[in-house]
């Protein structure tokens, strides 16, 4: 069975991810960390899932019994286990969250000492460990050997530190009306704590968490909510974040979502504007629309494409010293003020951004339009590598040629090829597309 998935190991809570199954992950990580320890202390934070007690209680055990020392810090967003991990010099950082899935999942993040997310080497490492029996019997430990926990209550004040410190010092968010929905996750606590803080009026939604209630029709999955709420109230903004705090969901005063690579787009511009984008680039992944490409084009900045996930995106970044990048989907990374996607400080820079600008936000956050889009699922009775098949070369070559960008891969878990097209010429996409299913259709 593999552990690790896209993001960490995540699964039913009890089930695919019960107490043994996560106390024995904990030793396993425990001596992967110890290899490279030097406080032999690590983090341990959680969303506000019911099933977390569990899992937390879990991964101390675990952790505690091949001799590490255990801080819990209770609920708090990924970011700021990541950048707590770091600033109190311990050996590692996990983070216990399912993220964006309902309460009755739940999952299993680890952060290096630096607070950068595990690759997948070091993952990989960490479950071949976790299968090896001899190896975890022989690591446990007895007597004064036997690590010790604690909980930390206070460590909330530095990070709203750490992010206030963030926004622009010129600047308040006085006179701002925002609603801030917090998915009844992580941030419960420290989103309106900053918001507020900075001078902001702010309407909160969704912030009291029952330990069933986190994502449910609420947060980054369902903006429309805050929407409303933004047209009812008069607010000038709307900010969605998701149920462990590292995606963020912008809505403008009249309501509207604003698209994630539009968002994307307006705030690399600004930090060229401001001076401080490093790499003349933004990094984002195959998903993104070409709109923004052709964009940033238009201001001598290049989009480099990574696979789907944070991690990849934050991977490019740091290879070819970049500090902007995200998803679509709402995971944007400022290199500079935080070590994953952090949707209250993403946040903050988005209302600089606004301030700046003198502008509403449906005004500075629309700075382009989307090309128009297709996907299309064809069902496939064998995988043959694209690159085996004959002619499809050729075909893709012309359809470039003619100024539309490809995304053709198969599903790794349906016996199904998906066909993404996109361009500026709508019927140009259509006719496209048509023949590329008429192609493959006869190959597949």
């Amino acid at each position: 069975m593999k552990l690790f998935g896209t993001d960490g190991v995540r699964g039913k809570a009890g089930a695919f991810l019960d107490a043994m199954t996560t106390m024995k992950l904990a030793m396993a990580a425990g001596i992967y960390f110890r290899k490279h320890s030097t406080t032999n202390k690590i983090l341990v934070g959680k969303d506000t899932r019911r099933s977390g007690y569990m899992i937390e209680n879990a991964l101390v055990s675990g952790l505690t019994a091949v001799g590490y020392d255990v801080i819990q810090i209770g609920p708090m967003p990924t970011p700021a286990v990541a950048y707590l991990t770091e600033s109190m010099r311990c050996d590692a950082g996990i983070m216990i969250s399912a993220s964006h899935n309902p309460y009755d999942d739940n999952g299993i993040k680890f952060f290096d000492n630096h607070g950068d997310k595990l690759g997948t080497v070091c993952e990989a490492e960490i479950e071949n460990i976790f299968y090896n029996e001899e190896l975890l019997n022989n690591s446990l430990v007895t007597g004064k050997e036997i690590g010790a926990s604690k909980r930390i209550d206070d460590v909330i004040g530095r990070y709203i530190v750490s992010i206030k410190s963030s926004f622009p010092k010129d600047l308040t968010l006085t006179g701002l009306r925002i609603v801030l929905d917090c998915a009844n996750g992580a941030a419960y606590k420290v989103g309106p704590t900053i918001l507020e803080e900075l001078g902001a009026e702010v309407i909160t939604i969704n912030n009291t968490p029952n330990g069933y209630n986190i994502n449910e029709s609420c947060g980054a999955l369902h903006p429309e909510n805050v929407g409303k709420i933004v047209r009812d109230s008069r607010a000038d903004i709307g900010i969605a974040l998701d149920g462990d705090a590292d995606r963020l969901v912008v809505i403008d005063e009249m309501g509207e979502v604003i698209h994630g690579d539009k968002l994307l787009g307006a705030l690399c511009v600004y930090l060229k504007e401001e001076g401080t984008l490093k790499g003349e680039a933004c990094v984002a992944t195959v998903m993104s629309n070409k709109g923004l490409e052709d964009y940033l084009d238009s201001f001598d900045l290049s989009l480099k494409r990574t696979d789907v996930g944070d991690k990849h995106v934050l991977k490019t970044m740091k290879d070819d010293a970049i500090n902007f990048g995200g998803e679509q989907s709402g995971h944007i990374i400022f290199g500079d003020v935080a070590k994953t996607g952090d949707g209250l400080a993403s946040a903050l820079q988005v209302l600089a951004l606004v301030l700046r600008s003198g502008k509403k936000a449906s005004q500075c956050l629309n700075a382009f339009d989307l090309y128009p889009q297709i996907l299309t699922n064809l069902n496939v009775s064998s995988k043959p590598p694209l690159e085996e098949i004959e002619g499809l070369d050729a075909l893709l070559e012309d359809v470039r040629a003619k100024g539309m960008r490809d995304l053709i891969r198969y599903s790794g878990t349906e016996n199904k090829l998906r066909v993404l097209l996109e361009g500026k010429d709508n019927k140009l996409v259509e006719n496209t597309m048509s023949e590329l299913v008429g192609f493959f259709q006869s190959k597949l």
